[in-house]
């Protein structure tokens, strides 16, 4: 009986002792799960330039600075649509000159400095007077005070209906640590400092920056809206896109956000999918003066031929549409669409009647939906006699294309605004004085129309005169719009509620909404 009990106590023991094992095996398993599924995985295509929200353009990394700072105002995911974010109300005066602020209460930024109307002021000042990058966002703000901590009033110089929209983009002003910014100020205003480091008041902390390798940013647990899903973000710099997709397949990264090849979007493999979201990602043609273009027979039988509704599914299959104007379809939508003449024959007789024709068109970037757009165009361009060719542009040329003694005839571009108002788009792109007008064009006529609608705050009239002004460009041959892309994220199924918006850059995932479902 001893032996036996003794044997069967001893297996008893084991058995248990293999199933304690197996439970703590199967919660280890668990854990990693766990955390895996808490970490996202996200390649970008180029490194940050700066984290410095008012020092820097970026466009890829947008997303990751938009998520540790945070300014008055966003907006809502999906739409153009403008909510508050710090800013819980606010009031705009009969006059258009001032807007009144109320802020969120129990804000505090990454580093315990509390969040309140002196720091908002602090930021803008900064923002506005130090000759930074940025700082034509707040160009128009003559004064800025705050009667009480939970107020800012600030006081514009003329009236400016898309003031909202500018402190709503993606590049406009957020709101910096005042504790910050005095520690690491060795006269520069801290710029040297937040290159490579941050403290805002967003859902996540920048605890990571290694450039040209990667970036991490955690979980703020402290955040004062509600908690991301994720509790890390890694961010890989990863150019070469074939190398994106060989990890996602592989596991290794959770999406590709941009430049996934539109050919291959419909056989994808296996537990991947798509989300894709209308954008501001509008491919235009800019056209150069004296080209032969400005021949109104030539110009029309151009138009005939590289009509984007021959060529757009070849190009993008279903995620672009035909451009309505010479703005964003989400930004406007126009009453009477812009029309492509469509007789192919009599754009033949009219290249046969002028003789020869020979057109160059510069690409903006290397990336294959310019080449692909241009591909389908020479083509097209050739059945009715012109002889087409293309190239890409060096790095920052097109910037300068004004000043290039041999341009060429016609530069292909994403025409993407830095607001969802149509004046940030016509006084960027097409305006005497637009710092992307890139051939100069000049439409006097055009022009002051334009100047007209930015007075306006009814936005059927305003827009009324937004699409005049505009066709106005495009019959006098300045500008020629083809397709709207959406943005398409390619990712591991069951990502969910990426948070994409139409203003801002492709692929930008906004990593407080993003998160794994069923």
């Amino acid at each position: 009986m001893q032996i036996c009990a003794y044997r069967t106590e001893r297996s008893y023991k084991r058995r248990f002792g293999l199933r304690m094992l197996g439970i703590a095996l199967g919660l280890l398993v668990w854990i990693a799960t766990v955390n895996a599924q808490e970490v996202l995985r996200i390649p970008y295509v180029a490194d940050i330039g700066t984290f410095d929200p008012d020092s820097g353009f970026e466009v890829g990394g947008i997303s990751a600075i938009n998520n540790v700072y945070e300014g008055l105002v966003d907006y809502e995911p999906g739409s153009t649509r403008i909510v508050g974010l710090l800013a819980r109300s606010w009031e705009i005066s009969d006059d258009g000159l001032t807007y009144t602020f109320h802020l969120v209460d129990g804000v505090k930024f990454h580093d315990g400095t509390p969040f309140n109307a002196a720091t908002v002021i602090n930021s803008f000042e900064r923002r506005r007077d130090r000759g930074l990058n940025l700082s034509y966002f707040l160009a128009n703000v003559k004064d800025m005070r705050a009667p009480d901590d939970s107020t800012v009033v600030l006081t514009l110089s003329d009236p400016q209906p898309w003031f909202l929209d500018a402190l709503a983009s993606p590049w406009g002003p957020k709101i910096i640590s005042p504790t910050a910014l005095a520690e690491h100020d060795n006269g520069d205003f801290a710029t040297t400092w937040l290159n490579e480091h941050a403290i805002g008041t967003g859902p996540f902390k920048l605890s990571e920056f290694k450039r040209g390798q990667r970036y991490e940013l955690e979980r703020n647990d402290d955040y004062w809206g509600d908690k991301p899903f994720f509790r890390q973000i890694q961010i890989s710099v990863v150019p070469d896109i074939s190398q994106q997709i060989l990890q996602l397949q592989a596991g290794a990264i959770d999406a590709v956000p941009i430049n996934y090849p539109f050919a291959q979007l419909t056989s994808l493999p296996g537990g991947l999918e798509i989300t894709a979201a209308p954008s501001m990602i509008p491919y235009y043609l800019f056209v150069k003066p004296n080209s032969p273009l400005d021949d109104a027979e030539v110009r029309n039988a151009v138009l005939t031929a590289i009509n984007p509704a021959l060529w757009v599914k070849d190009a993008f299959g279903e995620f672009a549409s035909l451009s309505r104007s010479v703005y964003p379809n989400v930004m406007l939508d126009p009453v009477n669409p812009i029309r492509f003449p469509t007789d192919l024959e009599a754009a033949k007789a009219a290249i046969t009647k002028r003789g020869a024709v020979n057109l160059v068109i510069g690409l903006h970037s290397a990336a294959p939906s310019y080449s692909r757009i241009a591909d389908l165009m020479i083509a097209q361009l050739a059945l009715i006699g012109v002889k087409a060719t293309a190239y890409v542009l060096p790095s920052g040329a097109a910037y300068t294309l004004k000043d290039d003694p041999n341009p060429p005839d016609l530069l292909l571009t994403i025409a993407g605004p830095d607001a969802a108002h149509p004046e940030t788009q016509a006084k960027a792109f097409f305006t005497k004085d637009g710092p992307l007008n890139f051939f100069g064009r000049v439409l006097p006529e055009a022009d002051a129309i334009v100047d007209q609608a930015g007075q306006l705050t009814d936005v059927k009239e305003r827009d009324a005169l937004y699409e005049r002004a505009g066709q106005m460009y495009f019959d006098a041959g300045v500008v020629i719009p083809l397709v709207d892309v959406n943005d398409v994220v390619v990712h591991a199924k069951r990502l969910k509620d990426l948070g994409l918006r139409p203003v801002n850059p492709p692929g930008n995932i906004d990593f407080a909404t993003v998160r794994w479902g069923p």
